[in-house]
């Protein structure tokens, strides 16, 4: 079994926030693979599916980002999931908006979220860091992951959803690259060559 993880604070008051990619990532997965509805355990909200044959188990840790991993530790637990099969989508400073990278273990690079899951659950685990771009000074970070996504940025942001969910099970398969050129190239598309005139 594997397990996603989507990253966020819970409530209405956090819903449109930039902290909260991981969790819009996530029900967007529910929306295009018909996963089950949402139901309450390991102090989260879970739903339930099958990715290219595989079970998977979504999860939206309900404990405040700070303390994500204490229900991510949870359910690993119950379901004795190996680190390696956990994949965690969350909000990127470093990355501009719209961009996506996939990595291994790491550190932490300041994110709370990602800090209290190694503290719960090692590090060993697949992160997709889903960029939003960076407010230009560190004192108006707070502020900016806690303040909803701008109208502008639905056209960045609906097509890496979309193209994060479409493409999450060569994810689950473990197919790292090409996950990550798919979505690079859903959300860049190649131009269109000209039709080469006939010739007379």
């Amino acid at each position: 079994m594997h397990l996603i993880v989507g990253l966020g604070n819970p409530g209405s008051k956090y819903q449109g926030n930039r902290h909260n990619i991981g969790f819009m990532a996530v029900d967007e997965i529910v929306r295009r693979h018909g996963f089950s509805p949402w139901r309450k355990r390991f102090q989260g909200e879970t739903s339930e599916g099958l990715m290219g044959g595989d079970k998977v188990l979504l999860l939206k840790p309900q404990t405040y980002m700070n303390e994500s991993g204490r229900a991510v530790g949870e359910a690993m637990r119950f379901f004795d999931i190996d680190p390696s099969q956990v994949i965690v989508l969350y909000d990127e400073l470093d990355l501009e908006p719209g961009k996506l990278r996939v990595k291994l273990g790491g550190g932490a690079a300041g994110h709370n979220g990602i800090r209290s899951m190694i503290a719960h659950c090692g590090p060993h685990f697949v992160r997709v860091r889903m960029g939003i771009g960076h407010p230009g000074h560190k004192e108006l970070v707070h502020g900016y992951v806690l303040s909803d996504f701008a109208k502008a940025d639905r056209s960045w942001l609906e097509p890496l959803l979309t193209a994060t969910a479409d493409n999450m099970p060569l994810l689950v398969k473990g197919e790292e690259g090409s996950f990550q050129n798919k979505v690079h190239l859903a959300l860049n598309p190649a131009p269109e060559k000209p039709a080469k005139k006939a010739e007379n």
